[in-house]
């Protein structure tokens, strides 16, 4: 197996997970979620270190989605769970997660794009999710999350139509909060994450945590739960109010 499907680089408190197949552009396969699954594993026990996670792909796309050839040469995409709890366990870290799209983001490569917190687009971005002209249903989380991004009739016109959504496009059905021109989207996308991690770490995590928490509740109940079983104050209150007192002096 290759041990470099997934690259993860780490500096001042941003990782970036990149998907490291160019030569295919970043096709997912059954290799691909393990070493995933290695880096979620870690990046889950280091809040201390990582603030803010970002998921991307190298070389011209972030991923034209599930691997047709490894499907075509027996790979059974229904045979298990693996990838979808995966990207399950990617939703769920602690830290908030960006997708940073360019290029790609068919289908398979959606479903998981849907599992960050946020969404940034290139303008070259090519958003697609074409289950349905190769006899597939999703698998991976699809039809649960687009429909809480962009809504259901639109969810259901991408999931029957197969039809491709350009980074602007995407912006403006809010299945990406942003879209950067291509010359400025590595740029954009650190800014936007270090904007981020300049606030607390513990309420970005505590913040995450209640609206996965709340998900599907009533309003009643999502209320109740936010007064009682919210953490509180973090550790950093203390120095963050005395830094901002004596910046007014």
């Amino acid at each position: 197996m290759n041990a470099d499907q997934v690259i993860r680089t780490d500096r001042e408190g941003l990782a970036t997970l990149a998907l490291n197949k160019p030569d295919k552009l970043n096709s997912l396969d059954s290799a691909v979620f393990e070493q995933l699954l290695i880096h979620v594993e870690q990046l889950e026990a280091s809040t201390d270190t990582i603030g803010c996670v970002i998921l991307r792909g190298n070389g011209r796309s972030f991923s034209a989605g599930h691997d047709l050839g490894a499907i075509a040469a027996g790979e059974d995409p229904y045979h298990n769970t693996f990838q979808a709890k995966v990207i399950e366990r990617l939703a769920n870290l602690p830290q908030p997660v960006i997708s940073a799209v360019h290029g790609h983001c068919y289908t398979g490569a959606l479903e998981l794009a849907l599992a960050a917190d946020v969404i940034l687009a290139s303008a070259n971005a090519r958003f697609a999710d074409t289950h349905a002209k190769w006899a597939l249903t999703p698998i991976w989380g699809l039809s649960q999350r687009l429909p809480r991004r962009v809504g259901v009739a639109k969810a259901r016109e991408m999931m029957f139509t197969c039809r491709t959504y350009t980074g602007a496009e995407a912006e403006r059905i809010q299945l990406a909060n942003a879209c950067f021109s291509d010359e400025v989207f590595d740029q954009e996308v650190e800014a936007f994450a270090r904007a981020l991690l300049a606030n607390s770490w513990f309420s970005l995590r505590e913040n995450k945590r209640l609206l996965i928490e709340t998900e599907g509740m009533t309003l009643l109940a999502g209320l109740a739960h936010e007064v009682f079983r919210t953490a509180g104050t973090g550790p950093d209150m203390q120095s963050r109010i005395a830094a901002f007192a004596q910046r007014k002096r």
